[in-house]
């Protein structure tokens, strides 16, 4: 049925496959219909109700300068959640990949378990994480710092396990014949590899952390977020303006600062 026979200009006769490109064009489609239904997504309505968008947008511009000068200590906050945040979840990414790399450990089940542990908490939002840790350990930013740590000790968690599992294991095989512990032919012979590609990540992680952080303070976790949900009930657009242009200023220059280190790891 997939299959197609071709003949040559020689008179040979050749059979290919047929591409199965529009069976997967036409599921996608059908698909993309039934979320609109479900969804009840309307381009009509997205066209008519846009303006109002550019209304917000206008009410914001000029900022509220005045605003800024307690935009400072959520926003100094927020850095310090992340950058925290981060760097634990970054740490202990390692022991959790090494468990969950099948090549190193050489017990499925155990490496399951841990790929599992990783999956369970790349599910979980980190809003949803960050409501959960204000209702254990109270409202403030040690509840963002946890939300964003567990997210972090997933996303690099993953990055770095899927990294091991494609390396060429002879050099550390070698270094474990030569009587090493598994952890020091680890060191010696896997880490040098994927050191680049894990700063590379950690420092893009917090990066986006940043930005996550911000939202926190919706559910009570500190940072900007508190800011903007108490302006935005007043609809103090304008001094919603001045968050935001601090945040965007922050996350640029934050974004500069990580491409160039990225850069240097190359």
């Amino acid at each position: 049925m997939f299959k197609k026979t071709l003949t040559l200009s020689n008179g040979k006769q050749v059979t290919s496959k047929r591409s199965f490109l529009p069976v997967y064009i036409f599921i996608t489609v059908v698909f993309m219909f039934v979320a609109a239904d479900v969804t009840n997504f309307s381009f009509g309505t997205l066209i008519l109700r846009s303006k109002q968008f550019f209304v917000i947008i206008g009410d914001m511009i000029p900022p509220n300068w005045k605003y800024m000068d307690r935009v400072f200590g959520p926003l100094l906050e927020t850095i310090k959640m992340s950058l925290l945040g981060s760097i634990i979840g970054s740490l202990l990414a390692i022991p959790f990949a090494v468990l969950s790399s099948i090549n190193i450990v050489k017990n499925r089940f155990v490496a399951g378990i841990f790929k599992f542990i990783l999956s369970v908490l790349r599910t979980l939002p980190t809003l949803v994480v960050a409501l959960i840790a204000t209702f254990i350990l109270g409202l403030g930013a040690f509840a963002g710092t946890i939300a964003i740590f567990m997210f972090t000790i997933s996303y690099v968690g993953k990055i770095m396990y899927e990294q091991i599992e494609t390396i060429d294991m002879r050099t550390f095989e070698a270094m474990e014949s030569f009587g090493l512990t598994k952890m020091q032919a680890f060191r010696y012979s896997i880490l040098p590899e994927i050191l680049p590609n894990y700063l590379s990540t950690s420092i893009f992680c917090f990066e986006g952390n940043v930005r996550y952080a911000s939202i926190l303070g919706y559910v009570g976790a500190g940072g900007l977020g508190l800011l903007l949900n108490e302006r935005l009930g007043w609809r103090d657009y304008a001094s919603v303006g001045s968050i935001l242009m601090m945040l965007i200023v922050t996350v640029a220059l934050i974004e500069m600062l990580s491409e160039y280190l990225r850069q240097k790891l190359k």
